[in-house]
């Protein structure tokens, strides 16, 4: 696997890209560039990540496409679209989004989300995102959510069997599946369970950590890698068994220095069980 994160310094070319991910020991990136960059620009950072042995994990779309209004709901779909091109044009490993919601909220809960109405949904945007674009080497995938599909492991796996197109993939990210005090337990099995059901299909994951208070009613937070609860000695040999260049990517951190601490504390895992980042 490759670990990865963002790059908060100014670049101007993707020498200084590159020279950046460099200098935080990643071997993974996030999409240096937009979907509005031109051939020429996307080109030259796909030449750059290639030359530099880095890895683009992916290329974010975010964005609902199962918006109760029509217009966000298109409006969704196409830039799910151009995003996948991009990922497709310069290299990336995936284009990722989530499912979306039936709500106004365009990431959050809705009693609709779950339904098999809502499922059948999203296997049909999910094959006119692909269908559309034709990708040869970029998959779209979506990442795991605590309260829309694909919610759960079992859920992914169905998922992948309905939309049964070969650029569909997954995209891993473990701690949006602990929603309750049950998988936040036993979270070491729910991660065994997401690579035994659909390992083989992932392509890119985040990474964080989550930590259950004694704040009634269930009060999970999203925190620092490290000062949570995920089981990251099993997250990491599970992930050891796929393709070596799956990323690991970290997220959500608002400083530099928050970074460092989180990829520090994976790197030390890594090394207590041999596993090379």
């Amino acid at each position: 696997m490759r670990l990865g994160g963002p790059v908060f310094e100014k670049v101007a070319d993707p020498g200084e890209w590159v020279a950046a991910i460099k200098r935080l020991g990643y071997r993974a990136a996030y999409c240096p560039v937009g979907d509005d960059a031109s051939d020429a620009v996307i080109a030259e950072y796909a030449s750059a990540a290639v030359a530099a042995d880095l890895v683009i994990a992916e290329v974010g779309a975010w964005s609902n496409p199962m918006s109760p209004d029509d217009h966000i709901r298109r409006d969704a779909i196409a830039l799910c679209q151009r995003r996948l091109a991009l990922a497709d044009r310069i290299g990336a490993r995936c284009c990722v989004n989530i499912s979306g919601s039936r709500g106004a909220q365009w990431d959050g809960p809705h009693p609709d989300n779950l339904t098999e109405a809502t499922f059948d949904l999203v296997v049909d945007s999910v094959r006119e995102i692909i269908d559309a674009v034709q990708p040869v080497r970029a998959f779209y995938t979506l990442e795991t959510m605590p309260w829309m599909v694909p919610d759960s492991p079992q859920s992914y796996a169905d998922l992948i069997h309905a939309v049964d197109r070969k650029q569909f993939a997954a995209h891993l990210d473990p701690v949006n599946l602990i929603c309750s005090p049950q998988r936040y337990f036993n979270n070491a099995e729910i991660l065994r369970e997401c690579f035994r059901l659909f390992g083989g299909h992932i392509k890119s994951c985040h990474a964080k950590d989550i930590f259950l208070s004694g704040k009634l009613t269930v009060h999970l937070d999203e925190v620092r890698i490290g000062t949570g609860a995920l089981d990251y000695g099993v997250y990491l040999a599970e992930l050891n068994r796929l393709d070596a260049d799956v990323p690991l990517m970290l997220e959500h951190l608002p400083t530099a220095a928050e970074y460092e601490l989180a990829a520090g504390h994976v790197r030390r895992i890594a090394a207590d069980i041999n596993v090379a980042l």
